[in-house]
C-alpha cells in the first residue's frame, strides 16, 4: 500500500473516531452528565444565589404581611376584651391573661338596635349597588366591544372621560337634584350615586375584557341563529366571569366601606354602619365594647365576600395557563 494511501485511510479513521466521540459527547451532554469547565460550580452559585434572593423576598414579604396583619389582630383581641381592659391596657396583653376574653361585646352589639340597623341598611345600600353595576356595566361593555352603532367610539371617549370626574364636584349639584326628586336621605339617593360613579370604570374595565373574546366564536353563534342578547348570555358572561367578579369584589367593597357619600346622603334611618360607627365614636367616645365588636364586624363581612370569590380568579390564572 502506498504512503498516499495509508494517510488516506488513517484520514478516515480519524475522521469516524473524531465523529464517534462527537456523538458521544453530545448524548453525554443530553443526558447531563457532561459540564464545561465551571459549567457545575456556575450552576450551583447560580442556585445559590437565586435561593437565597428568593429567601430574602420571602422574608420580607412576611415581614410586610404581619404588619398589615397587626392591626387585624388588635382589633379582633380588643372586640373580645371588656371596655376597662381596653381602657386600661393594650390588647397585648392577652397572651398574658386569657382570662380578659368575653364574648359580651358582641352580646351588647346583637343587643344594640342603632347598630343592627345600619348593618342591614349596608346591606340594602351595598347589594343593589353592586347587581346594578355589574348588569349595567357587562351590557354596555359587550356593546362597545361587539356591536357597531354610530357614535360608539364617543360614547366609549365619554365613558373614559368619566372615569376622570372626581366624587366631590357631584355632591352639591346631586344633593339638590336628589331633594327636588324627594329622594334626598333615602336609600335610593345612596345607590344612584354608587351606581352612577361605578358605572363608568365597570364599563371600560368589561369592555376592554370582553374585546379579547375570539370574533370567530361570536361568529359561529350568529351563523347557528343566535340572537346578540343569546350571545351575550351564553357566551360572554361565562367567558367574561373572571373580569366581572373582580368588577363585584371591587364595587362592593368601595360601598361597603364607604363613609362620605353615605354621611351627605343617607338620612337617619338609612346610613350604614360606617356611619354609625363614626356616630358612636363621636358620642359615647369610652363604649369601645361595640365600637370594636362593630369594627370587625364590618371588615370580616368583606373579607368573606372576597373569599367567596376568590375561585374565579383561581379559574381565571388556570385557563391562562393551559392555553
Amino acid at each position: 500500500m502506498s504512503t498516499s494511501n495509508i494517510e488516506h485511510v488513517a484520514q478516515e479513521l480519524s475522521a469516524e473516531g473524531e465523529d464517534r466521540d462527537t456523538e458521544k459527547r453530545v448524548k453525554r451532554r443530553r443526558s447531563g452528565k457532561v459540564y464545561r469547565a465551571g459549567e457545575r460550580k456556575k450552576t450551583v452559585g447560580g442556585r445559590i444565589v437565586a435561593l437565597f434572593n428568593n429567601s430574602i423576598v420571602n422574608i420580607i414579604l412576611v415581614i410586610v404581611a404581619v404588619m398589615w396583619l397587626v392591626p387585624t389582630v388588635g382589633l379582633f383581641v380588643a372586640s373580645f376584651r371588656s371596655s376597662q381592659a381596653n381602657s386600661a391596657t393594650g390588647w397585648w396583653t392577652v397572651f398574658q391573661d386569657v382570662h380578659q376574653l368575653t364574648v359580651e361585646n358582641y352580646s351588647s352589639l346583637l343587643g344594640n338596635d342603632a347598630m343592627m340597623q345600619s348593618l342591614l341598611n349596608t346591606i340594602i345600600i351595598v347589594v343593589p349597588s353592586t347587581l346594578l353595576v355589574v348588569a349595567f356595566g357587562a351590557m354596555a361593555g359587550y356593546a362597545l366591544a361587539w356591536i357597531d352603532f354610530p357614535g360608539r367610539d364617543w360614547v366609549l371617549i365619554g365613558v373614559v372621560a368619566l372615569m376622570a370626574v372626581p366624587l366631590q364636584v357631584a355632591f352639591i349639584p346631586l344633593a339638590r337634584l336628589f331633594g327636588n326628586i324627594g329622594i334626598f336621605g333615602t336609600y335610593a339617593a345612596v345607590i344612584i350615586f354608587h351606581v352612577s360613579f361605578g358605572l363608568p370604570f365597570a364599563v371600560f374595565l368589561l369592555r376592554n375584557y370582553f374585546t379579547n373574546i375570539s370574533p370567530e366564536l361570536l361568529e359561529a353563534a350568529r351563523i347557528d341563529g343566535a340572537s346578540e342578547m343569546r350571545i351575550f348570555l351564553r357566551v360572554a358572561l361565562p367567558l367574561g366571569m373572571p373580569a366581572i367578579a373582580s368588577l363585584a369584589i371591587f364595587q362592593f367593597l368601595w360601598s361597603w366601606n364607604d363613609m362620605l357619600v353615605a354621611l351627605i346622603f343617607a338620612g337617619p334611618g338609612s346610613q350604614p354602619i360606617t356611619v354609625a360607627i363614626q356616630s358612636q365614636l363621636r358620642q359615647f367616645s369610652s363604649n369601645m365594647d361595640i365600637l370594636s365588636a362593630g369594627a370587625f364586624v364590618s371588615m370580616v363581612i368583606p373579607l368573606f365576600v372576597y373569599f367567596a370569590f376568590q375561585k374565579y380568579f383561581v379559574n381565571a390564572l388556570m385557563a391562562g395557563s393551559s392555553k
